[in-house]
This record gives C-alpha cells, sequence and structure tokens, in this order.
C-alpha cells in the first residue's frame, strides 16, 4: 500500500487541509468513504483516501469531516483496530451498529451545512442514505466533481494498469458466449434492454477474464453494459487488453476508453432504453447520468450475481481439489509450527511468512486471498488483525493463537481459521474458562455445518445454530457468521451470507458459505473456527414420506484439524463428538498421501479420536 500510511501526529495537518480546501469549495462538511468506483472490499492504492486521511486501515470504514469535528465510523471487526490506529484527539470513533453516520450528520452538521460527496464513491442508495440525514439536520449533500482529497494528496499513487488475462474454460466451466446468452435471455424476458454492470467480479465471471488490479483478488476494475442481444461493451484502459483477450472476447465485446463512458449511458437514454442497474452497488455518478440521459431506469440486483453465486460442477470439482491441496499446505505448516512455537523465539510475523510460503510452492497457486491474520495471546481478539513491525509479538508458550488465511488458486478461493494452544496445556494461564469458551464456538461450528434445512431457508435463519452454545452462557460475537466466496475471485462475495442481518437471499445448491462463530477476550486472546461450506441438496434419504419437505444441507471444504487440546470433552454431545471424530478421519485419510512423514505422523496424533 504505497505512500498512503502515516502517523496519528499527520492527522492534524492533513485534516488542516481537507478543510481548507472545502473551504475553497465552499463546503462545510465532507464525506470519505473508504470505497472506490467499484465499491470493492479491496482498492488499489490510488483509492486509499481514508486511511491517507485517517491512518485506520480496516478494509471497511468511512470519515464524516465538519468544519470543528469529525468522525470515523467502523463496523464491530475494526474498533479495536481503529483506536489503535487513529488520532482520536482528531477523529471520534463510533461502532456503525450503535450509530450510524447519517445520524451523526443529523445531529452535528449545522442548518444550511453543504455536506460534499464524491458521487463515484458512493452508491445511489448511499446518497439516497446521506441526503436524508443531511435534511434532518436542515443541510444539503452536494455532488462534487472533483474529490477534495484528490486536490491536496501531492504524492497519490498513479491507477493500477495490470493486464487483463484470458481465465481458461476448463476451470470456469463455461464458455463467455454462453454466459452472455444465459444472461442475455434473463434481461430479454425481463423486459430488460440493458443492464449496466458495475462490480468487477461479474464482469470478470461474464467475460472469463482475471486481473491483477487489486491485492488478494484476480480482478479488471472495469465498467461494462450487456444488452438483451448478448453484446458487451466493457468500458476499460484499453492499454490492458493484449491480442491475446482480444481473440477470447470476440467481436461481441466492444472496448471503450473510460472517457467514453458517459457518452455510452447517454445514447442508452436517446434509444429510450429499459436499463437495469443495482442501486445497492452501483455509483450514484452512473446513475443520475442515466437519469438525466432520459432511460427508463429499472432499480434490480446485478444480473449476474446470481449466476455467479451458485457455482457449477467444474467450479466445484476445482474448489474441491484447491482445498486438498491447500489442506496439506496448512497441515505442513501447522506440524512445523506445534514444535517451533513452544522452542520461543518465533513471532507473529515470521509464522505468517511461513504459511504463506507453504501455500505459495502449491500447484495453481495465485497469491493470498487476503492478508494472513497471525495473531497471538491479545492480538487475537483484534477481530481483523493485521500483524505489523510495530505490534509484531512474540509467539510464548501458554499462548493462544488464531491464524485465519487463504490463497487464491486457479481453480478455487480459499479461506480458513484454526486456534490453537501453544505448547502444554498446564500453561495456560485461566485454561478451564478458555477451553469452555473454545468448545462453546466450535459446538457453533458443528451446529451450523452438520444442519439440514428445508428449500427456501436463508442464511439469516440459521445463524443462531452457530451462536446458541454461546448464548447459553451469555456470550456472543460482534460479526457475521458466514459470508459468500468467489471461484478464483474474491473471497468475501455474496449476495449469500450467514448473520444476524435480515437476508432474503436463499441458499440454493452450489453456493459457497464460510462457517465462522468466534469469541474475544479484549486484551487477552481471540477464538474463532473457520470453514467454508457447500450447499447441496440432502441426499441422505432422512425423512421420505407423506408431506417430508426436500431439504439441503452443507458439505465441508476445508480439511484442517481443530485443535484437541483446547477442547472440553463434557461439553460436547455424542453427536458432536461423532461429527469431529468423522472430519478428523476425513481430513487424515484426504491429506496424509500429500504431506511428508513428519507431517503424517503430526497429523496423525492431531485427528485421533475425540
Amino acid at each position: 500500500m504505497a505512500n498512503t500510511s502515516k502517523s496519528k501526529t499527520e492527522s492534524g495537518e492533513r485534516l488542516g487541509r481537507l478543510r481548507a480546501r472545502m473551504a475553497n469549495m465552499k463546503l462545510d462538511g465532507f464525506i470519505v468513504p473508504r470505497s472506490d468506483a467499484h465499491q470493492g472490499e479491496y482498492v488499489p492504492p490510488s483509492e486509499e483516501r481514508l486511511i491517507w486521511l485517517t491512518g485506520f486501515s480496516g478494509s471497511a470504514g468511512l470519515a464524516v469531516v465538519l468544519k470543528d469535528k469529525a468522525a470515523l465510523f467502523v463496523d464491530g471487526r475494526y474498533g479495536l483496530q481503529a483506536r489503535h490506529e487513529v488520532d482520536t484527539s482528531q477523529f471520534s470513533i463510533h461502532q456503525t451498529a450503535k450509530l450510524s453516520p447519517m445520524a451523526w450528520i443529523a445531529a452535528n452538521a449545522k442548518r444550511g451545512a453543504r455536506i460534499g460527496f464524491d458521487p463515484w464513491l458512493g452508491t445511489g442508495r448511499d446518497w439516497a442514505r446521506f441526503e436524508a440525514g443531511a435534511e434532518k439536520a436542515g443541510a444539503k449533500l452536494v455532488s462534487v466533481s472533483k474529490n477534495p482529497i484528490d486536490t491536496i494528496w501531492t504524492d497519490r499513487p498513479l491507477p493500477p494498469m495490470g493486464p487483463v488475462k484470458v481465465f481458461a474454460n476448463k476451470y470456469s466451466g463455461k464458455s463467455a458466449r454462453d454466459k452472455r446468452t444465459q444472461i442475455a435471455g434473463q434481461m430479454a424476458a425481463a423486459g430488460i434492454d440493458a443492464a449496466v454492470l458495475s462490480a468487477p467480479e461479474s464482469i470478470a465471471w461474464l467475460l472469463n477474464i482475471r486481473g491483477s488490479d487489486v491485492d488478494f483478488a484476480p480482478l479488471v476494475l472495469a465498467f461494462a453494459v450487456i444488452t438483451r442481444d448478448g453484446r458487451v461493451t466493457l468500458i476499460v484502459n484499453k492499454e490492458k487488453i493484449g491480442p491475446a483477450v482480444h481473440r477470447h472476447l470476440g467481436e461481441d465485446v466492444t472496448i471503450a476508453a473510460p472517457s467514453k463512458f458517459g457518452a455510452i449511458l447517454d445514447q442508452l437514454g436517446k434509444k429510450k432504453r429499459m436499463v437495469l442497474a443495482d442501486n445497492a452497488s452501483t455509483p450514484a455518478w452512473i446513475l443520475n447520468r442515466l437519469k438525466r440521459a432520459g432511460t427508463h431506469l429499472r432499480e434490480g440486483s446485478d444480473p449476474c450475481v446470481d449466476a455467479k453465486a451458485c457455482k457449477n460442477k467444474t467450479e466445484l470439482k476445482g474448489i474441491r481439489a484447491a482445498h486438498i491441496r491447500d489442506g496439506a499446505a496448512l497441515c505442513r505448516f501447522l506440524a512445523w509450527f506445534a514444535k517451533a512455537a513452544p522452542r520461543g523465539g518465533l513471532t507473529e510475523m515470521a509464522a505468517a511468512e511461513k504459511v504463506d510460503g507453504y501455500r505459495a510452492e502449491n500447484d495453481l497457486f495465485q497469491g493470498l486471498s487476503f492478508p494472513t491474520i497471525s495473531a497471538a495471546g491479545p492480538n487475537g481478539a483484534i477481530i481483523h488483525y493485521r500483524v505489523t513491525e510495530e505490534t509484531n509479538r512474540s509467539v510464548k508458550s501458554g499462548d493462544v493463537f488464531l491464524l485465519d488465511s487463504g490463497a487464491q488458486y486457479l481453480d478455487g478461493t480459499t479461506d480458513v481459521t484454526r486456534t490453537f494452544l501453544i505448547g502444554p496445556r498446564a500453561g495456560l494461564k485461566s485454561g478451564a474458562a478458555i477451553r469452555e469458551r473454545f468448545t462453546r464456538v466450535l459446538k457453533g461450528h458443528i451446529g451450523l455445518a452438520s444442519a439440514r434445512f428445508p428449500v427456501g431457508t436463508t442464511g439469516s435463519q440459521l445463524d443462531v445454530l452457530a451462536r446458541k452454545a454461546l448464548w447459553d452462557a451469555g456470550l456472543d460475537y460482534d460479526h457475521g457468521t458466514g459470508h459468500g466466496i468467489g471461484h478464483y475471485l474474491s473471497v468475501h462475495e455474496g449476495p449469500q451470507r450467514i448473520s444476524q442481518a435480515g437476508n432474503s437471499v436463499v441458499l440454493e445448491p452450489g453456493m459457497l458459505l464460510s462457517n465462522e462463530p468466534g469469541f474475544y477476550q479484549q486484551g487477552e486472546f481471540g477464538i474463532r473456527t473457520e470453514s467454508l461450506l457447500a450447499v447441496r441438496d440432502d441426499d441422505t434419504g432422512k425423512g421420505k414420506g407423506k408431506g417430508v419437505r426436500p431439504m439441503r444441507c452443507f458439505d465441508v471444504l476445508t480439511l484442517a484439524p481443530i485443535d484437541r487440546a483446547l477442547i472440553d470433552r463434557k461439553l460436547l454431545s455424542g453427536e458432536e463428538r461423532n461429527w469431529l471424530d468423522a472430519y478428523h478421519a476425513r481430513v487424515r485419510r484426504l491429506i496424509t498421501p500429500l504431506v511428508d512423514p513428519k507431517t503424517a505422523d503430526w497429523l496423525e496424533q492431531a485427528t485421533k479420536k475425540i
């Protein structure tokens, strides 16, 4: 992340420069989201305005700057991290679950104030919410044509220019032509003439292309317009498209420079087209341009999202293969770690580099799917902790160690979290209490992984299965239980998810989700157990008969032992013990042939019956 990091001592200086620029633009406030025009989790260094201004490096956040005060808003994952990274004398820090930025604006903006908003960096839905917040204060939301931060960020990095690559059909399982035909057919049936795509994941899936414009996800930052005849206009810097990609895309895909995008949208209006755009993911700039152009705008979901979420047979086969190879790499690390960590001298950073190195040796490895979370002791309580030179902690005997890691392979994306006890059980302070919490997290993990549920069930209906054992003890965690996952795309990719927040997306066969309940004791330790799941129709034959409904269930994809030293066996039911033993037997059977004898010996011990 070049040229964006800052020390706390710079907060006042940069904030002052922003306020001076706001005054020149006749603005009384400005909204700074952690986003680019594509609303993705990871953004290129040239778009990291929030960290440049505040120092906050999390993947989700937003700042609001007024003349006399400023606030940073983060979700439950980042409360501790934000207070560590941000100068709280300059920015008050709030969790969005307790106070939304819109409510803060409504309470703090002065009547008549002009609050600036970059329409490229927020969706139509974002615009409406901030507009409502401003109106409550008697203020006005103002669209800016030039982001004021861009005018004062003097060493701002250049936009990414990595080449676009073809994603082979042997991995995708379906040609780009067939995907375009499928989506165009759905559009025609719904009376839609054209759809504007702003999500890079959808464009990559639709055209079978991949790129390198952001870290940790093989994305091309581009826009696209698909019409009901299956033709696509891809709006991207032409220098990224080589001859092989031109041949792959074919004559039905036209490449247009970003400078032509406005005219392309205007043309849709001149032809009075019915245009689909997702109000929840499309930049407000695009929606406003379409409205001014006179299009018949229909707000609805990105037409690629559902098809992309349900992986086909080829994709699922590749994903399973990727998880076996990934599990072998992780087990090699864990076998090494089990011996190296108790000796002392090992740091979080060294452990992260070691596991990353094992993964890099894998076939089809393309990079990590997110920064490895290597957290010992109290650092594990920071939910999205990222080790730095400043925070790098030595791993000590008796520590609880949390490792959340994953990789991108040409045939699949992985994400796995395991929590371990360093050294002998006797070295663990308050050991009984920690084992009790670990086991309650495990009970929730097993409860979700082993669930059978009727067709039509959503993720929000299943969330309680992962939390019940914690709730029984008055405990909980402040993050969702499960996110969707792409196929060699983004590690966090919907629309499916498992969380307490309402979600109307039905869990369909082929969808991938994480299963990651946790518990976090601030200043002491963190616990999380995460595996990836694939939704499938239940074919066990249970419950046949009159009135019995068709059911679905999960297949567990991740293959890595769960630390038996942290389990309080008495808290597990017989069914839960049987589930764990069967899971460990499967891990041992699939991973042992792929690892060296020393790792195999460790694996034999790690997967013994509970």
